[in-house]
């Protein structure tokens, strides 16, 4: 049994003992915590907070504990059903809440789920209030209402279609071109959430055919959820047969959005948000923003339309900060989310995939043609193992300083810019080891680069 405690929610898996998992009394603990932030912290006047699941065995478990704990907390609960992270995040601000809880474990198996928690814009907590709600669980300082002040509960399943207007109505989605495109689209939504939602957009959106796989939200899922190319054999075989223009991949909570082209090959997660930004930036030229392990890629875009790219540590929260800060039109992650300011701040894949029809659209040319477009990166990823007692920031200050004439930044581990690749070392905050990064034009540059500062670190740590 697994329970992972961090700033950005409670994750564990299901069954054990009490604090070994994450099981009722940890969640009554988790969500109790997090309501007596929310009442100390919120601006809204309303009493309302706003729970969305995906469609994971154990959600009805969770969501019932999560729905009463909330009540006994005072606060009234609107519960939207079976909804996307990106739809939950939506449905917090449409109703005036002062927060929402998102029951999903993302791209993690079938036995995890989690609490993800919201603030009253929709938006992931940051990190002092993370830290806030660890520390007022591990205190127990919450107080339950009295008789005359428990909270009440309602049911509203009007979000999803609630969030596919609010994309539909994006000044840059093109359904007009999108429906002249008679597009052919194939789907695989890893029987969870994306099974209700997406065919619904496609549809709305003016796509001609849709094929769906694993789309019955039984939260069985059926291969591993996260989308990777290894994970992904049955649609790119049904893409390799041909007949479909384009695929699209979701996690199990929507808000990362995986692509095939109409061979079969893997379009590459990537350049989901590169495609995109270069759809949204050939028409509303702005400033973007990814976190410092995505690739290089988004910046020479940018560059190309004579606008700034800007590097935020990794997490979503962090990247949200760097848009603001920067005024950012586009922006998110390389593991597929994309996160579009003009319609909300967070990774949200029905978005992505509106905007990369649209510009398939105006394009004219296959899936395979377009992503020809773009420049060639090719990302590494690798871990070395330290032992407990290794003073991890020490060698990552010397790695600093050992590579003090290149491009340098420390906002985030250290990350290493040379002029045609880069490296970025990561410490784990929960084990002894560092995670490193690399990219380069090749596989094979990027390994090499990898491994030369892989081999660095090792002879630091003797």
């Amino acid at each position: 049994m697994t329970l992972i405690k961090s700033i950005s929610g409670i994750r564990g898996t299901i069954g054990g003992h009490a604090g070994e998992g994450l099981n009722p009394l940890d969640i009554v603990k988790f969500t109790s915590a997090y309501a007596t932030l929310i009442r100390k912290t919120t601006t809204v006047k309303s009493n309302k907070i706003v729970v969305g699941r995906d469609a994971r065995i154990s959600g009805e478990m969770v969501k019932n504990v999560v729905c009463g704990t909330l009540m006994g907390m005072g606060f009234d609960v609107v519960n939207i059903g079976l909804a996307s992270t990106p739809t939950t995040e939506l449905a917090v601000t449409m109703e005036g809440a002062c927060g929402g809880i998102i029951l999903t474990a993302s791209h993690n198996p079938r036995q995890w789920n989690a609490l993800k928690l919201l603030n009253e814009h929709g938006e992931f907590l940051n990190a002092e209030e993370g830290n806030e709600v660890l520390r007022i669980a591990a205190a127990e300082e919450f107080d339950y209402a009295d008789i005359d002040n428990l909270g009440s509960y309602r049911e509203d399943n009007t979000y999803d279609d609630k969030h596919i207007d609010a994309v539909l109505a994006l000044k840059l989605v093109d359904v007009e071109a999108i429906r002249n495109a008679k597009f052919k689209v194939a789907i695989d939504c890893v029987n969870s959430v994306g099974g209700v939602i997406l065919p619904k957009l496609l549809e709305r959106l003016g796509v001609e055919k849709v094929e769906g796989l694993y789309c019955e939200p039984t939260g069985d899922f059926q291969h591993n959820p996260e989308p990777l190319e290894k994970n992904l054999g049955d649609i790119m075989g049904l893409m390799a047969k041909g007949g479909y223009d384009v695929a699209f991949v979701v996690d199990p909570d929507v808000d990362r959005l995986a692509m095939i082209c109409e061979d079969g090959k893997m379009y590459g997660e990537e350049y989901t948000l590169v495609t995109v930004a270069d759809y949204v930036l050939k028409h509303t030229p702005g400033n973007t923003v990814s976190n410092l392990s995505s690739t290089r890629a988004l910046r020479d875009v940018t560059r190309k339309y004579g606008c700034e790219y800007n590097a935020s540590a990794v997490g979503e929260v962090n990247v949200v900060a760097k848009i603001r800060a920067t005024n950012a039109v586009i922006g998110g992650e390389g593991n597929g989310g994309v996160i579009y300011p003009e319609s909300h701040c967070g990774r949200d894949a029905l978005v992505g995939i509106a905007l990369f029809l649209s510009h398939l659209a105006h394009e004219g040319k296959t899936v395979s043609e377009l992503r020809a477009t773009y420049p060639p990166y090719f990302i590494a990823k690798n871990r070395i193992d330290l032992t407990p007692d290794t003073d991890v920031d020490a060698i990552l200050a010397k790695v600093k300083e050992m590579y003090k004439d290149e491009e340098v930044n420390d906002i985030d581990g250290v990350k290493i810019d040379f002029p045609d690749k880069w490296v970025h070392l990561r410490k784990s905050n929960t084990e002894p080891i560092i995670r490193v990064y690399s990219e380069a034009s090749t596989m094979e540059a990027a390994d090499e680069i990898g491994q030369k500062i892989m081999d660095v670190v090792y002879s630091l740590a003797k």
